[in-house]
């Protein structure tokens, strides 16, 4: 497995991280614990050394069970998770985990949720511990200050924000150093090129896309007949439903055209388009499949001249994706 730096924090990890959170949630059917212990660990077999939960997803399962994956070798890994949600207790309506109810970076709250992270990974440092989403009612120098004192603490190494804004970025930064900036970026959701990529280039930041798989729509599984159902997230997805699906499946036939080119997969290209933007990029795609995790790592394989991305940017322009790529309620979470 190669190996990529996260920015000037010169923090080493694989090329291609691990995103946990559709062990336990968003994307059903899932598997069992077992199967997806045995997953992480080949995983890190492979050579991937970064692994991506949160406390928010389950809430709290998907940080017990990747804490139990990685524990026989927990000192060669990093491990990544976030806080930023204000959770409340389950009842049986919102299951016995409890649910998030909007958004908390307040300090008391950060020093809670990094408290309940440490104990349910099993661990005595967080590598790389981002907020989740910017929450508007507390400054981010606050947070920032928060952070800093638990990295002097060593309860964290590094720290990292998601979906912000590039102003937030740079404000953030100029209080405590960030190692890396977590946001979705894939061959149809590029909104980060405008303004966050070229502040990371800038800071020398490290990036992180999640669904850079654009939600396995990039994998090429899908058709204009695909339906979801009500407990798959994409079911709530303005994308994926059958108005737009039809449109947004000629950017995939692109895709599946410059794979049989290069006698790759689609997911193949989609990684290796990300690999190739930028020295700091670091996808997480997830799965929970070891023969799909082999797939998705030999995307570090995959070449691209500089006149083969440049065609690639050209006719990614030409399409048009429609529909919004979350619900209404979770896009307005997101910094613009």
């Amino acid at each position: 497995m190669k190996s990529r730096i996260l920015g000037n924090s010169r923090l080493k990890v694989s090329a291609l991280g691990l995103g946990c959170m559709g062990f336990t949630q968003s994307y059903p059917p899932y598997i069992s614990d077992e199967e997806a212990i045995k997953v992480i660990r080949t995983a890190y077999e492979k050579g991937v050394t970064l692994f991506d939960t949160a406390e928010v997803y389950g809430p709290y399962t998907n940080e017990v069970l990747l804490g139990k994956a990685l524990a026989p070798f927990r000192d060669e890994v990093v491990i990544a998770s976030k806080f930023g949600f204000d959770l409340v207790k389950g009842n049986d309506t919102d299951g016995p985990n409890g649910r998030a109810v909007g958004l908390s970076s307040r300090p008391e709250s950060i020093r809670l949720a990094v408290e309940g992270s440490l104990q349910r990974l099993g661990t005595d440092r967080i590598d790389l511990y981002y907020q989740h989403r910017v929450d508007p009612t507390v400054p981010i120098e606050d947070v920032a200050g928060t952070i800093g004192d638990l990295i002097t603490e060593g309860k964290v190494l590094y720290w990292g924000l998601s979906e912000a804004s590039a102003d937030t970025i740079r404000r953030a930064h100029h209080i405590q150093p960030l190692t890396a900036v977590q946001s979705e970026y894939s061959m149809w959701y590029r909104a980060p090129e405008e303004n966050v990529l070229p502040a990371l280039r800038q800071l020398g930041i490290g990036f992180v896309p999640f669904s850079p798989l654009g939600k396995a729509i990039l994998t090429g599984r899908f058709d204009q007949n695909s339906t979801f159902d009500s407990d798959d997230f994409r079911s709530q997805i303005a994308r994926f439903s059958p108005d737009n699906l039809s449109q947004n499946l000629q950017l995939v036939d692109y895709v599946k055209l410059l794979a049989s080119n290069k006698n790759v997969t689609p997911a193949q290209i989609a990684l290796g388009w990300l690999l190739a933007q930028y020295d700091y990029i670091v996808p997480i795609p997830g799965t929970k499949k070891v023969e799909r995790l082999d797939e998705n790592l030999a995307s570090t394989g995959v070449a691209f001249s500089q006149s083969e991305l440049e065609d690639i940017r050209q006719t990614l322009n030409k399409f048009a994706v429609v529909g919004e790529r979350y619900p209404e309620s979770q896009e307005k979470l997101t910094e613009k």
